[in-house]
């Protein structure tokens, strides 16, 4: 089984739109995870348009329609592996184990807000991820998304993917 997964779109801003390469992926997965920041409901929308179930959380910049419509932070299960997302995993420091404890029965977390990429894991195979930002980079060096693959008994690998953003896009608000 493949999820795409992305986070911190931040649209509608200015002329920003999701990469093409980014939506092919979103679509021809069979799960989209976002871990928050979309900003209004019509990216929600947009998002389920896609195909695949949509499973999301709200992030600090998303408007109150967006935080009735989704939960602060969600597990679920697929294909034998338990995932946890949020959007805000806090500190970098004792980040990792500090997941581990806020998401006791979970195999990894999707986490969001800093728009860096990461993947970390711990001894026990534990791990974090997160894809960075398809619109917004920041400091990181590309616009990012993940893939992760679900395997036989629910091994659970992570990859970022460097998107190229659309000719002419701008990731700074017009």
């Amino acid at each position: 089984m493949q999820l795409a997964i992305i986070s911190d779109t931040h649209m509608p801003r200015g002329n920003r739109r999701l990469p093409d390469e980014c939506v092919e992926r979103l679509r021809s997965s069979e799960l989209i995870v976002h871990a928050g920041d979309l900003m209004t409901v019509g990216v929600l929308k947009e998002l389920r348009s896609f195909g695949p179930e949509v499973i999301a959380v709200y992030g600090n910049v998303d408007d109150a329609d967006v935080r009735r419509a989704l939960p602060e932070r969600v597990e679920f299960e697929v294909a034998g592996a338990r995932i946890g997302v949020v959007h805000d995993a806090g500190a970098r420091r004792g980040r990792l184990a500090r997941m581990r404890a806020a998401f006791q029965d979970a195999d990894a977390v999707i986490f969001g807000h800093s728009h860096t990429p990461l993947h970390e894991q711990d001894e026990e195979g534990f791990q974090i991820f997160n894809p960075g930002s398809p619109t917004e980079r920041r400091r990181a060096p590309a616009h990012t998304m993940g893939i992760a693959r679900v395997g036989s008994r629910g091994a659970l690998q992570f990859e970022l993917l460097t998107l190229e953003p659309p000719r002419g896009w701008s990731d700074v608000p017009a």
